[in-house]
């Protein structure tokens, strides 16, 4: 009994085994094309690029954004310096200028 309900519902399982392989290799195949028309470029399972392209013009790409990088390093370098110095002149200067006032106006009387 067991059997014959087995193979009464044998195309439906073998269809559907089909119909996920076969959204697989379509979304496989689909993400491949749009991988490759956006310029990313192809890895392979270990994820290593298939064919790096490189040219002069990706290298001089490469040269400009290292370059900017470095600007944008040293403009943040001067930025936490600067905001350094102003956490200390808010933080210090209140309690030091008090401080200064009074002794300006001399010993309590």
């Amino acid at each position: 009994m067991a059997h014959d309900a087995f193979m009464q519902l044998l195309p439906f399982i073998l269809m559907g085994g089909l119909i996920v392989g076969f959204t697989a290799i379509v979304g496989w195949v689909f993400t491949t094309w749009l991988r490759i028309k956006n310029g990313y470029p192809l890895e392979n399972s270990w994820g290593k690029a298939l064919h790096p392209v490189r040219n002069t013009e990706t290298d001089e790409r490469v040269k400009l954004l290292t370059q900017e990088n470095a600007q944008l390093r040293a403009e943040l370098g001067s930025v936490k310096d600067r905001l350094a110095n102003i956490e200390r002149i808010v933080t210090d200067g209140a309690y030091r200028l008090d401080r200064e006032i009074d002794g300006l106006r001399g010993p309590a009387n």
